[in-house]
């Protein structure tokens, strides 16, 4: 059997030749704290506020006369040839796609709306029929009508649109004409 050697206790003279051996000690600083989360970068605020505005003025139509259920829609760039034109507005150009926006309300309609007049551009087409209904089970002005006519002539792939005739829809529905893609 082994014995364990258990080490004398240190005596005083050891502790004293220690501090003898180190020198002098002096306390180090506290360590500096960790860096703080960086300050958020300032919004501009007012700007937000205006984009609010704006797109709330765009929805309602503020800058433009409300059209009522039976007014027709038409809209006609310059670059628009006539004969195109007289095309469009006698129903002879047929629409390639259709989307139906009864029962949507004004913020899905105008998301569906961009959606399927992006998509119909992309893949070429040059003639699609929106629904927007006629708008006479609401309180006042027809809301999606008014939408599509504000939206419609504010985008650059769209260069002409009118109400579609009587037997595709009426002042319940447009037909739209499309610009051509752009090559490559």
């Amino acid at each position: 059997m082994t014995k364990s050697r258990t080490p004398p206790p240190p005596d005083s003279d050891d502790a004293a030749l220690f501090r003898e051996a180190i020198g002098a000690v002096r306390e180090l600083d506290a360590p500096a704290p960790p860096p703080s989360a960086p300050r958020p970068r300032p919004r501009a605020r007012m700007a937000e506020l205006d984009e609010v505005d704006a797109r709330h003025a765009f929805r309602t139509g503020a800058d433009m006369p409300t059209l009522e259920s039976g007014d027709l829609l038409a809209y006609r760039r310059d670059s628009v040839p006539p004969r195109s034109w007289q095309r469009l507005r006698r129903g002879e150009i047929s629409a390639q796609e259709e989307l139906d926006l009864h029962g949507a309300d004004a913020r899905s309609a105008e998301a569906l709306l961009r959606a399927f007049i992006s998509d119909a551009h992309r893949h070429g087409l040059g003639c699609v029929r929106v629904i927007h209904g006629k708008g006479l089970h609401g309180d006042g002005a027809p809301v999606l009508k008014n939408l599509v006519d504000r939206l419609l002539r504010h985008r650059a792939d769209v260069v002409a649109f009118h109400s579609a005739p009587p037997a595709q829809g009426g002042t319940g529905a447009v037909v739209v004409l499309l610009a051509p893609p752009k090559r490559r």
